[in-house]
């Protein structure tokens, strides 16, 4: 149920976002549709795309086969024919049989066409863990999207975030292919969209204004991150939340004037630590922040082994005393 607040604002849950960019992405531009896994009928596991196949009919919200290399693929084709698909992945881990189309033919077809054939291709993904699913349907897999060549990989933390950003990578502007991770524990979650006013839509944004440290994370672990800062603020720790938003490409400059400011600062991902976008942002901070830093930066994320199953995922996820003793960590660190 969408509850109105004020003139040009709704409260709705994140699902309720997706669903109206969608609908308004369908309305705005006849080229536009939607394809995937059980999109049309069903509205989607988590029904993101709920009412749309009434809406607009089965040729505008197609339902596909169980095959995500054929659904990429499809949209490749539709893509070079003048469309503008938003194809969905129904869940993250279902994304590895897609790969191949995604990293050799989606991402490098405007580049291999000088410009010449546009990819205007929005792959929807639920993402990300935190509602205890079984394997395969929990992953984190935005280090192998932004280290393609080609994609932008955007992944919203709130409703009015994935309402405004998902509108702004499917409107007609838009020629480049881009993987929206949505952070399918948040689907649920209420919160304020003002449908006037978008505010900046590009790079990261600061979620809330801190002195002491920066905690910067991006999609459901934004929520955790201001959790965090909350609690500090009891203590007199003013911590920063840096919202990335956008994981390729990613804000440079956003992260070093904020790290630049508080000094320290704390990357938190649930991807494995290993090679995860983690290490690049703390790459950035390093080497954009070197004279400024007071402690080495810190990483809070998921463990180094394959995502586990549900009864488990409490243990692997970041959580709050995880990030509290990160915090505490750069806040401790003295040189030599």
């Amino acid at each position: 149920m969408t509850e109105t607040t004020t003139a040009g604002t709704l409260t709705l849950s994140m699902q309720q976002a997706i669903n109206r960019a969608l609908g308004e992405a369908l309305g705005s531009d006849p080229r536009s549709l939607i394809l995937g896994e059980d999109v049309g009928t069903l509205g989607g596991v988590f029904r993101v795309t709920d009412g749309l196949q009434q809406r607009f009919g089965a040729e505008r919200v197609r339902d596909t086969p169980l095959a995500e290399s054929g659904i990429v693929g499809l949209s490749v084709g539709l893509a070079m024919a003048g469309w503008r698909p938003i194809p969905e992945i129904q869940f993250d881990g279902f994304s590895y049989p897609a790969m191949n189309q995604i990293i050799t033919q989606l991402a490098r077809m405007n580049y291999r066409s000088r410009g010449a054939v546009p990819m205007p291709v929005t792959i929807r993904i639920p993402s990300f863990g935190g509602i205890n699913a079984p394997e395969m349907h929990s992953e984190s897999l935005e280090a192998i999207f932004a280290h393609t060549p080609g994609l932008k990989v955007v992944s919203p933390s709130s409703p009015h975030e994935a309402y405004h950003l998902l509108r702004s990578v499917t409107g007609e502007n838009s020629t480049d292919p881009v993987i929206f991770m949505e952070p399918k524990a948040r689907y649920w979650n209420k919160g304020d969209v003002d449908l006037e006013h978008p505010g900046s839509l590009t790079g990261a944004r600061i979620a809330r204004r801190g002195r002491h440290v920066t905690l910067i994370s991006w999609g459901a672990q934004v929520s955790t991150c201001l959790q965090v800062a909350e609690l500090a603020e009891e203590d007199g720790i003013e911590v920063e939340v840096l919202d990335l938003r956008w994981l390729k490409p990613v804000d440079a400059e956003a992260i070093a004037e904020s790290v630049g400011r508080t000094g320290r600062a704390v990357v938190v991902h649930e991807a494995p630590l290993t090679a995860g976008l983690g290490a690049e942002v703390a790459a950035i901070a390093s080497a954009r922040c070197f004279g400024s830093l007071k402690a080495p930066v810190e990483r809070v994320t998921g463990f180094d082994v394959p995502y586990p199953s549900g009864d488990l995922e409490e243990e692997y996820l970041p959580n709050i005393d995880r990030i509290f003793f990160g915090i505490q960590r750069t806040l401790e660190y003295r040189r030599g």
